[in-house]
C-alpha cells in the first residue's frame, strides 16, 4: 500500500486541513493492512517528517514532531537547552528567550522552541516517504515473526510455491518458510502445487526478515503427527516419552500411559490399525516400532529391540550403559539390518547399548573379574585367592577399600580385623603415592593452570587429557561431548565405536556438557 497524495507533488503545504485529515486516514488503512499498531504508524510519520524539517531548518537542529491523534494537527519544534550565553544557536537558547516560550524554564534544562509550518518540496516529501516506509517494513517484520515465534514446535501446513536446490520454499500465506534438503524424507516426490505438511523447529530473525525452518525428517514431527491422530495423547491420558527416527525407512516410539487402565500402545495403533497408518502415510511408508515404557530400562530395552527376545539386561546407570544379552539366533533381529534396530533402541532410550551372546557375557565377567583381581593383587601385595575373594564382594575398586571401616571387610568370611586394617592401611598408601605420581606427571606435561582448576575435573581426567594433548582450557573448550565420553557412529553401514578422552571415568553425556559449557562460559568472560 502507498501513503497518499500527503508524500507526493511538488509541494505539499502541511497542516492545511486535507493534509491533516489525510494523515490519520492513512495511518489507519495501512496499519489495519499490515495487521500493526495505528500509533507506530503515527510515529515513523513523526520521525519523516522530522527528518524532512531538518533538511529545511538544518541538520544540525534536533527537531521534535507531534501529531495531534484527534485531528492531525501537525506542531514542529527544535529542542534547545537553556544556557546562560549561547554559544550555538541551533541547539542553545538563552534564559531571557526561553522565558518567552515558558517562564518556568531554569538554566541547564531542554525547551521545546516552536518552528513555523512549510512547504513540503519533492526531495524532503520523498524523504519523508522513505522514513516512514521503513519503519512500516520493520514493524511488519517483526510482526510477522512474533505470530511464527508461538508456532514454534508444531506442525505447520502450506503450499509449495518453488525448489531451490534441493530445498523446498513453502507458502504459509502471510510468510515463507523453508525445508532444507536434509529435512527431507529421502527419496519423496514433492513438487510446486503440492500441500506438504511439517514440523516448525526454528524460527530466526534475520535482515530480509524472520526466517522459518521446517522439517519433515525431525523425530519431533513424528510425534505431533500422533498427537493430532491419538485423542488420548491430545488429552494427556498417554505421555510420549521419547522417539527416534532413520527418515523414510524405520522410526520407534516410546509411549507411557498415564491412566493405568489404558493400553498406550493399543490406543496409538488404533482400530485396525487406523490410526497408526495415518501417520505412517504421512511419513512415507516409514515403519513404526511403539514402544511401552517401563520404569524398569531392562524391560523398555527389551520391548526396543523387539522382535529379538532378550534373555538378561545388565544395567549401569551410573555411565548409562546396557550390556543386552540374547541367543545367538537372536543376535540379527536385535541389530537389524545395518544396526538399524540398535541404533534407534539406542537414541530412543538415550543409553549405550551393547549387544551380546551369552558366550561373549560370561568371557567378558571373566576377563573383567581376571583384570580386577590381578589389580589388587598388583597394588595392594595380596594373593589371588584374597584378590579374587575382594572381588567378588564387590571390592574391586581401591578406593572403596580406602574408605571402608574394619568391619565392612570382616563381614566377609576369611578376613580377619588385622587383615582388614592391613588392607585399609595399603589401600591409603596407594592412594597417596598415585596421586603424588600423578601430579607430577601433570606437571611434566604443562597443563595450563586454567585447565587444572576446572571445577569438575579430577586429577585422574587431567593426567588423561594431558597425554592426548589437551592441555589448555580452550583445548578443551573446543571438544564435543561424545569426544569426551565416547559413542557410536555408524560408518558405511557398520556401528562403529568412537574412543573418549574420558570414557573411564563414567562421565554421564550430561556432566560431559556442563563442564565442556562452564568452559565455554569462562573463555567467553575472559
Amino acid at each position: 500500500m502507498g501513503f497518499g497524495p500527503f508524500f507526493f507533488g511538488e509541494k505539499i503545504m502541511l497542516n492545511r486541513r486535507a493534509d491533516k485529515l489525510e494523515l490519520l486516514r492513512i495511518a489507519e488503512a495501512v496499519a489495519l493492512e499490515k495487521s500493526i499498531d495505528k500509533e507506530l504508524i503515527i510515529n515513523s510519520m513523526e520521525t519523516g517528517i522530522a527528518k524532512a524539517a531538518k533538511s529545511k531548518f538544518g541538520n544540525e537542529n534536533e527537531i521534535q514532531v507531534n501529531i495531534n491523534r484527534e485531528n492531525g494537527d501537525i506542531e514542529i519544534f527544535r529542542k534547545l537547552v537553556i544556557v546562560d550565553k549561547p554559544e550555538n544557536n541551533n541547539k542553545e537558547i538563552s534564559i531571557e528567550n526561553a522565558k518567552l516560550v515558558n517562564n518556568e524554564k531554569k538554566i541547564g534544562e531542554e525547551i521545546l522552541q516552536p518552528l513555523p509550518t512549510f512547504d513540503f518540496g519533492r526531495i524532503a516529501a520523498q524523504t519523508a516517504k522513505q522514513v516512514i516506509s521503513f519503519s512500516v517494513r520493520e514493524a511488519e517484520k517483526e510482526r510477522q515473526f512474533n505470530d511464527f515465534i508461538d508456532k514454534k514446535d508444531t506442525i505447520l501446513s502450506g503450499i509449495v510455491k518453488r525448489l531451490e536446490f534441493g530445498n523446498v520454499i513453502v507458502d504459509l500465506g502471510k510468510a515463507e518458510a523453508i525445508i532444507q534438503k536434509n529435512e527431507l524424507i529421502p527419496r519423496e516426490n514433492i513438487k510446486a502445487g503440492d500441500r506438504v505438511k511439517a514440523y516448525c523447529y526454528d524460527v530466526r530473525r534475520e535482515q530480509r526478515g524472520q526466517q522459518i525452518f521446517l522439517s519433515r525428517a525431525h523425530p519431533k514431527f513424528m510425534e505431533k503427527l500422533f498427537i493430532q491422530e491419538v485423542p488420548e495423547i491430545y488429552d494427556g491420558l498417554i505421555e510420549i516419552k521419547s522417539s527416534a527416527r532413520d527418515p523414510g525407512s524405520r522410526a520407534k516410539i516410546c509411549v507411557k500411559a498415564i491412566d493405568t487402565s489404558l493400553d498406550p500402545v493399543g490406543a496409538c495403533v488404533g482400530m485396525r490399525g487406523s490410526r497408526v497408518q495415518a501417520v505412517v502415510n504421512e511419513l512415507q511408508g516409514e515403519k513404526i516400532d511403539i514402544v511401552n515404557w517401563s520404569e524398569d530400562i531392562s524391560i523398555v530395552v527389551s520391548n526396543a529391540l523387539s522382535p529379538a527376545e532378550v534373555q538378561k539386561v545388565n544395567v549401569d546407570n551410573d555411565v548409562k550403559k546396557l550390556d543386552v544379552i540374547l541367543t545367538e539366533e537372536n543376535l540379527s533381529k536385535a541389530i537389524g539390518r545395518r544396526g538399524q534396530n540398535v541404533r534407534l533402541a539406542t537414541k530412543l532410550l538415550d543409553y549405550e547399548i551393547n549387544i551380546m551372546t551369552d558366550q561373549e557375557e560370561s568371557e567378558k565377567r571373566q576377563e573383567v573379574f581376571k583384570e580386577r583381581t590381578e589389580n589388587l593383587m598388583k597394588n595392594l601385595e595380596v594373593d589371588e585367592t584374597l584378590g579374587q575373594l575382594l572381588v567378588a564382594e564387590d571390592f574391586s575398586k581401591i578406593d572403596k577399600i580406602k574408605d571402608s571401616k574394619v568391619n565392612d571387610l570382616t563381614k566377609i568370611e576369611g578376613i580377619e580385623e588385622d587383615t582388614a586394617k592391613e588392607l585399609i592401611d595399603r589401600a591409603a598408601e596407594f592412594h597417596k603415592k598415585n596421586e603424588e605420581n600423578i601430579q607430577k606427571k601433570i606437571k611434566d606435561l604443562g597443563l595450563d593452570s586454567d585447565l587444572i582448576e576446572h571445577k569438575g575435573l579430577t586429577p585422574g581426567m587431567l593426567l588423561t587429557l594431558g597425554e592426548k594433548k589437551i592441555l589448555t582450557l580452550n583445548d578443551f573448550a573446543d571438544l564435543a561431548s561424545d569426544e569426551v565420553i565416547g559413542g557410536f557412529d555408524v560408518i558405511k553401514g557398520e556401528r562403529v565405536k568412537i574412543n573418549g578422552y574420558l570414557e573411564d571415568f563414567a562421565l554421564s553425556k550430561k556432566e560431559a556438557d556442563e563442564l565442556i559449557m562452564t568452559a565455554r562460559e569462562k573463555i567467553y568472560k575472559n
